[in-house]
């Protein structure tokens, strides 16, 4: 990675812009969204006025960071992000991820709309990500290696247990339908073909999306403890009886936010009282 002054630029803003100092981030992916209504806001700025943010072109990714409190906790809140698939860099994938990093955030919730794989989901269950396998044909710390960090990661553990432990507790204090499982990323815009969803079941695959992962990585590179979560959204294809569309996915999404809503709200209490 090359240095990047949009990066500096950025904190610099938001230390001027709020004496809020959360530690816990958390991203709205898909399905999502309606969480920011749970957030009591200290402030709100559009991407558009965050230098190195790019701008969402998703149907369902608001475009603005949040800082306020959930659950009675100081939080950061991403609402929306960018994607691969809209021909954004791996760099500016992440690069909200640096800028969180800098800020002072230690704790990175990452969240996201994803098609199941496994036939024990159905659509409007979660799943808190246990580990993941990269099919996006990229990686986010390919080039220059930033001067004190690790020039080859150990992925043995991305997602932290102890932050999966607080998901467990607020799904259960949510009623939410949930399951733990393995996360498949793609690069995307296409959905997959049932002939791919058999081969990604049998690598171990539970679900598949087209996120989180680049996040994720560059998150632990910068040492950020790391949870996740899927929305599941759809059937993945072959396993389903209609066709995939993201309206389905956003309507899925929709009839989940009130357990997303309290799901997300709870873990940020939680994590307040560690």
């Amino acid at each position: 990675m090359v240095p990047n002054p949009s990066l500096d630029h950025t904190v610099k803003l938001l230390f001027r812009d709020s004496e809020l100092r959360p530690k816990l981030a958390i991203v709205l992916g898909s399905g999502f969204g309606p969480v920011q209504e749970r957030v009591e806001v200290v402030k709100e700025i559009p991407y558009a006025k965050l230098p190195g943010f790019p701008q969402p072109t998703v149907q369902g990714h608001s475009s603005k960071l949040v800082l306020g409190m959930l659950g009675g906790t100081p939080v950061a809140v991403l609402c929306g992000r960018a994607h691969y698939y809209e021909g954004h860099s791996m760099a500016e994938v992440t690069f909200a991820v640096r800028v969180l990093a800098a800020f002072g955030i230690r704790d990175l919730l990452l969240t996201n709309a994803a098609g199941g794989v496994s036939r024990r989901f159905r659509p409007g269950d979660f799943m808190r990500l246990t580990d993941h396998i990269n099919f996006m044909g990229a990686n986010p710390l390919r080039g220059p290696c930033p001067p004190g960090l690790a020039r080859f990661l150990d992925l043995t553990q991305v997602y932290d247990p102890t932050l999966g432990g607080l998901l467990d507790k607020a799904a259960k204090r949510a009623r939410a339908r949930w399951h733990r499982g393995v996360y498949l990323a793609l690069s995307g815009p296409t959905y997959e073909t049932p002939a791919e969803i058999r081969a990604f079941a049998k690598l171990g695959a539970d679900a598949v999306g087209m996120s989180t992962v680049p996040e994720a990585i560059v998150a632990r590179h910068l040492g950020l403890r790391v949870a996740a979560v899927s929305c599941i959204s759809n059937q993945a294809a072959g396993l389903g009886p209609h066709a995939l569309s993201h309206d389905e996915v956003l309507a899925t999404a929709k009839e989940a936010s009130r357990h997303s809503g309290a799901l997300l709200e709870e873990f940020a209490r939680l994590y307040g009282r560690l």
